[in-house]
């Protein structure tokens, strides 16, 4: 099949681009290169490129007219930019998503990468369980809070995508990502930014939220999920959560388990975590396996050492 992958040369664009070279498919990466252009691992998958912002309904002129399957993974991410400017975050998110639906056509499948944080104010506030299904309501505590911006921008993507996708008919589906990690994530996440201090040898070595619980999920598993999902008639249409809900790990020991593999013994300072910061997040996967059969193959602490790996290799 031909693949085109809308935000490709960010985290999981580039590991969803190189499965699917695996999988014998070809593959366009398109992409704003917001993140930097110098990207070896990019360079070596040899694939096609085209910049291309997103936001301008013009972009979409340039981009391939007979891929089957389009993967939207374009977006602002990440805690610091929601923050730094909530209302670029809503402002690019949503007109990705916008302009992506205009363009489509029938016969191309759609995947729409959203978030755990669509829900995450409905955990907060007590309404939602953990593990969580897809069922749950989505919730904002504080549409003014700047944090929100990204799950509000990924709660009208959802919407959008699978209204337009049933007007339009565009087979789509939506898969939820929850704390997905691994090589090439760039610095602003828990995961990388522990390894790299670690690999700073901090001294005294300060941890953020100790009392906080997450499912990581290697970026391995992630991608399958979503291969498993493109490749599922009965998925379509529908919203479904990606991660790994065999075990909620502390942030604390989260931190341990990194300067173990870092060998490095700092006294640890605990630190409450960021305002907004969810206490617990994980995954229900029931409808994920019933629909895909998908398991998962990376365990986290092989997930970390990887990870670790590729952080000590790209210190620079």
């Amino acid at each position: 099949m031909k693949c085109l992958v809308l935000g490709g040369a960010g985290f999981i664009g580039l590991h969803l681009s190189r499965r699917l070279l695996e999988d014998g498919h070809e593959v366009t990466v398109v992409d704003d290169f917001s993140r930097g252009r110098d990207d070896p691992e990019l360079t070596a998958l040899d694939v096609s490129v085209i910049s291309a912002d997103l936001t301008d309904p013009a972009a979409f002129e340039s981009l391939p007219g007979d891929c089957d399957h389009v993967y939207l993974l374009a977006a602002v991410v990440g805690v610091r930019n929601v923050e730094r400017d909530p209302s670029r975050v809503i402002r690019i998110n949503t007109l990705v998503v916008l302009n992506t639906l205009d363009w489509i056509t029938p016969g191309r499948r759609l995947f729409f990468a959203s978030t755990s944080e669509t829900y995450a104010g409905g955990v907060s506030a007590g309404l939602v369980p953990v593990p969580t299904p897809e069922t749950v309501p989505l919730v904002v505590e504080d549409v003014a809070a700047p944090r929100f911006a990204y799950g509000i921008s990924k709660m009208l993507g959802e919407a959008a995508v699978v209204h337009a996708g049933r007007a339009k008919n565009v087979p789509v589906v939506v898969g939820r990502f929850h704390n997905v990690y691994g090589p090439r994530m760039g610095a602003d996440h828990v995961i990388p930014e522990l390894c790299l201090r670690a690999l700073r040898r901090e001294d005294p070595f300060l941890v953020y939220g100790t009392d906080q619980f997450r499912a990581f999920c290697h970026v391995d598993d992630a991608v399958d999920a979503v291969v498993r999902l493109m490749g599922t008639d009965a998925a379509i249409g529908g919203i479904v959560h990606i991660g790994d809900d065999t075990a909620q790990t502390n942030i604390g020991e989260l931190a341990e388990l990194v300067l173990k593999i870092a060998g490095h013994s700092p006294t640890i300072q605990c630190a409450a975590a960021p305002p907004g910061s969810v206490t617990r997040r994980c995954p229900d996967l029931t409808l994920l396996r019933a629909l895909t059969g998908h398991s998962l193959s990376v365990s986290l602490d092989d997930g970390l050492r990887r990870t670790f790996t590729w952080y000590r290799d790209h210190q620079s």
